[in-house]
């Protein structure tokens, strides 16, 4: 296996042949295209590569080792980040890390890491633009607040974002609207609560990523639901929070806009777990993962939403740890 750390300008790699042995070579390459082609004059095309996802650093290696017919796996982040911790290095660096995933890949079965679509791409970086506006726009807020005294001259670059903002908005609105490759982000404006950015970021990763269940997607998000348990001491369960950060608020935003829509077959079920005594916050994150099932049922069968075939089942989630499945 050969293990690639990835950074801005540089890749590390290392060639191992079984976890516990000596790595057979290591170096460190420019992360440029002569640096991808000298990786692969002097690997065996037989030997797969292990790479953890760095954002558009890790593209180039992703894109020409692929094209190059060489077998390429992706190491989960959160997984790969607990190996490497597991290793009892007293040291970290890129080559270190370089050898970790090379085990790492020894160690385990990785799925082919796939390379993004350059359409896909587009749309991600801009909805990455976006986010960055939005909580500019938010931390401008909350000084204007603060420094009351201060209010007139931040007002101004308020405006500004906040108009940079729907600029994006419309650009997002005309990549949607004019890629058929993104037919599925207006499929999914047609479940209650969900909007255009929801639409754009959840179409975006469903079309990127094969979720082989909806559990695999509940996780990916984050709304899926963990519990720490140790003998008799039964922790309480509660959101993992391990997955998208910026998905999972939209989603919890969709939830509370479906609430408010006047048909919405999700009131039901949010009034259902109010009943069973659970809090507005617990409840609105079920409906925020039913909502999510839903995006990735309308991805599979290529339909629009439909409330009739939208499951009523409710799950109590007695069992610590077990996540919800009222979620078809």
């Amino acid at each position: 296996m050969i293990g690639i750390d990835i950074s801005k300008d540089t890749f590390d790699v290392t060639l191992l042949t079984t976890v516990d042995s000596a790595p057979a070579w290591t170096d460190k390459l420019n992360n440029d295209l002569a640096g991808v082609q000298d990786l692969l004059r002097r690997s065996d095309p037989a030997i797969a590569w292990v790479v953890e996802p760095t954002g558009r650093y890790s593209n180039l290696v992703v894109q020409q080792g692929t094209q190059a017919g060489r077998r390429v796996l992706m190491a989960p982040p959160r997984a790969a980040k607990l190996f490497l911790k597991s290793q009892n290095t007293r040291v970290k660096s890129d080559k270190i890390d370089s050898l970790g995933l090379a085990a790492f890949g020894l160690s385990r079965c990785l799925r082919p890491f796939v390379p993004k679509d350059p359409v896909v791409d587009h749309l991600d970086q801009l909805l990455t633009a976006r986010k960055g506006l939005v909580r500019s726009v938010q931390a401008l807020k909350m000084q204007r607040t603060e420094l009351p005294r201060a209010a007139d001259a931040l007002e101004p670059a308020i405006i500004a974002l906040q108009k940079q903002i729907k600029d994006l908005d419309k650009r997002i609105g005309a990549i949607v609207q004019d890629t058929p490759k993104l037919e599925l982000v207006k499929r999914l404006q047609t479940i209650p609560g969900v909007g255009p950015v929801l639409a754009a970021a959840a179409g975006s990763r469903l079309i990127a990523k094969d979720f082989a269940s909806p559990d695999a997607l509940t996780a990916y998000i984050g709304l899926d639901v963990g519990v720490r348990q140790s003998g008799k001491s039964i922790g309480r369960t509660k959101l993992s929070k391990q997955g998208d950060p910026e998905l999972r608020r939209l989603f919890f935003l969709a939830a509370l806009a479906s609430l408010r829509c006047k048909q919405s077959v999700f009131k039901d079920q949010y009034a259902v777990q109010r009943n069973r005594g659970r809090s507005h916050v617990e409840a609105v994150n079920i409906v925020a993962r039913k909502i999510a099932h839903v995006c990735l049922a309308l991805r599979k069968s290529g339909g629009t939403f439909d409330a009739s075939k939208v499951g009523h089942r409710q799950s109590t989630e007695t069992e610590p740890g077990q996540a919800s499945n009222d979620l078809t």
